[in-house]
């Protein structure tokens, strides 16, 4: 069976080019620093296409798929020998009003489906297998919404690559050989204040996201003094080479307690890119000139990982309980 033939077999376990989907979960937990700890998340690592496969063959066209993505510190553990060039902690960013905090994190388990009882029942199987060995440091339920909008009413992901783009933006390649086809990702819990937001005029909010509101159509702010926040998300080299990542953000929140949110999570091929990014929305570029979106969304996490493929992922696990 070649291709992405989702509809005929369920998805592989760390198929970071799983199709976007309408539900999500994304889960970080941190790991017991005893040894029986590590041999039981080893274990379950290990078998974690088994678990995806059994859950997702209850229905192939709910497209449930689940990357785990492992920190700087539990991979020292795991594999102290090798490990990927770039990946270390979260860098926390201090900017001249907005500040980006590091957050614990040892695993992070994204899981996606078109049905959101999937990611229930998966993760629910996930952390009964995993036990007492590890103790979740944050938890937040996905979903769609509308035409793929965050919570702010603008439509989120519009720059993903696609096609060829998407591995050579998102999958470590030659530059890292023995960890090709693995991928860094940065999450980051947003949370919005929607009250002052509304406030503020439609077209205030269009240069501040840098795209209108209705249509999703791109504004060029080049000669303004104030760049957008597309406009500071934009990656170039001193080349001027373009450097994309992959966003699978999802609005999330409970207006009962008057949460509302948006879940940033980014796949790179090079940590750099989205370190980068982030310094020129907290810093400013010119320094000072923050992004404006960070005075009405507060992040609340940063944590960083490497996914690595599947074959990876299982030598680590086998590294373990050898």
């Amino acid at each position: 069976m070649s291709g992405n033939n989702w509809d005929r077999v369920p998805i592989d376990a760390q198929s970071v080019d799983a199709p976007l989907s309408l539900a999500a979960v994304f889960l970080v937990v941190t790991v017991g620093s005893d040894r029986g700890a590590l041999s039981k998340v080893a274990s379950v690592l290990g078998g974690l296409d088994d678990v995806v496969k059994n859950v997702g063959f209850r229905d192939l066209s709910g497209r449930l798929s689940c990357i785990a993505g492992i920190g700087a510190d539990l991979w020292a553990r795991l594999s102290p020998d090798r490990r990927p060039r770039e990946l270390k902690a979260f860098t926390p960013v201090k900017g001249p009003v907005h500040s980006a905090p590091s957050t614990p994190g040892d695993l992070l388990f994204h899981v996606r489906a078109e049905r959101s009882d999937m990611c229930f029942e998966f993760e629910r199987i996930l952390l009964d297998s995993l036990g007492g060995s590890v103790t979740v440091a944050d938890e937040v339920t996905g979903f769609r919404y509308f035409d793929a909008r965050d919570l702010l009413g603008f439509v989120d992901g519009t720059a993903n690559p696609t096609g060829l783009d998407l591995p050579a933006s998102a999958l470590v390649g030659d530059e890292d050989a023995d960890f090709a086809g693995g991928s860094y990702v940065v999450v980051q819990k947003y949370l919005h204040d929607l009250g002052a937001w509304a406030e503020t005029p439609t077209h205030v909010q269009e240069e501040i996201i840098g795209r209108t509101k209705i249509d999703n159509i791109e504004i060029d702010d080049d000669d303004r003094p104030r760049k957008s926040h597309k406009s500071l998300a934009t990656i170039e080299d001193d080349a001027g080479n373009e450097y994309d990542i992959l966003r699978d953000n999802m609005p999330f929140g409970r207006p009962g307690q008057k949460e509302f949110g948006t879940y940033f999570i980014g796949y790179t091929r090079y940590l750099w890119v989205i370190e980068k990014m982030l310094q020129r929305m907290y810093v400013g570029e010119p320094p000072g000139a923050y992004d404006r979106l960070l005075d009405f969304s507060t992040p609340h996490t940063g944590t960083t990982f490497f996914a690595p493929t599947r074959p990876t992922l299982q030598k680590l696990a086998e590294g373990m309980r050898e």
